[in-house]
């Protein structure tokens, strides 16, 4: 088994070279940094069902992410340098179609609509800067579905100052949320500035994450603080996301390919 090891902003995906079909075990398993080649998800070429490509997602604990922006980057990428695909193509999801523009290392995506009808996160109710009582304290919480669910809380002051890693864990298996979700630590610092700490469901905590950046921009944008294009700052870098007035949101960032490895960890589970 051969894969291309990349990485969007430090949010580092394995894209499998070869034919194989993928198992839940076996993902957790080559994602391993200690017994296994090490990824925060494994990228699955796959038919494109009615767009030039398709994508299976896996994060590294053998579940399937609906869309990753960090995903999508790297795939775009790898697509042009690998396969040889044109600057611009469309690529299926588990979450819908998008569409990709490479030009170098930035690539473009059109990551579809952000939802905040609670039925699209999914959430058992509306959560608009909601209260919800986690580990003693009181976080405001914001429902956004971008085809993935997301949970953004936005704070005031120092982002590491706050116990956010305790915090991310237990808003992930919410019960609120049936299908867990992604938790996103957010403070706003300009109009067009806000920075974020990102808690990603079935991986932990990354440096970065691209659906994450667009739910942070699109909660951040209902509730009022901001304005226009937004650049979303992490501990990976920055991604710059665009809505439009019908919601719909288009992401701009780097995907940097590291390695090609060789598998020689066994088969399938």
């Amino acid at each position: 088994m051969r894969f291309t090891k990349s990485h969007g902003l430090g949010n580092a995906y394995l894209v499998l070279e070869s034919g194989e079909s993928v198992a839940p075990g076996w993902v957790r398993q080559v994602c391993d940094v200690h017994t296994g080649i090490g990824s925060d998800g494994v990228l699955e070429p796959t038919a494109g069902d009615g767009a030039d490509f398709g994508l299976r997602i896996w994060n590294p604990d053998g579940s399937e992410a609906e869309i990753s922006g960090n995903g999508l980057r790297i795939f775009a990428r790898w697509l042009v340098d690998e396969r040889g695909a044109p600057d611009r193509f469309t690529v299926s999801t588990k979450a819908g179609l998008v569409r990709c523009h490479v030009e170098g290392v930035i690539i473009t995506v059109s990551m579809g609509t952000a939802r905040l009808d609670p039925a699209d996160v999914p959430v058992s109710q509306p959560l608009k800067d909601s209260p919800i009582e986690i580990a003693g304290a009181t976080l405001r919480c914001t429902a956004v579905g971008m085809g993935n669910p997301h949970c953004v809380v936005f704070l005031e002051g120092e982002l590491d100052a706050h116990p956010w890693r305790t915090w991310g864990p237990q808003l992930e298996h919410h019960p609120l949320f049936p299908n867990r979700t992604n938790v996103q630590f957010a403070a706003v610092r300009t109009p067009s500035l806000i920075e974020a700490r990102i808690w990603e469901r079935g991986a932990g905590e990354t440096p970065a994450s691209g659906s994450s950046a667009c739910a942070i921009a699109a909660a951040a944008r209902w509730l009022g603080p901001t304005v226009g294009a937004t650049e979303v700052r992490m501990p990976g870098g920055s991604l710059h996301i665009d809505i439009d007035e019908a919601w719909a949101v288009t992401m701009a960032g780097p995907a940097e390919p590291v390695a090609l490895i060789t598998w020689s960890g066994g088969g399938l589970d």
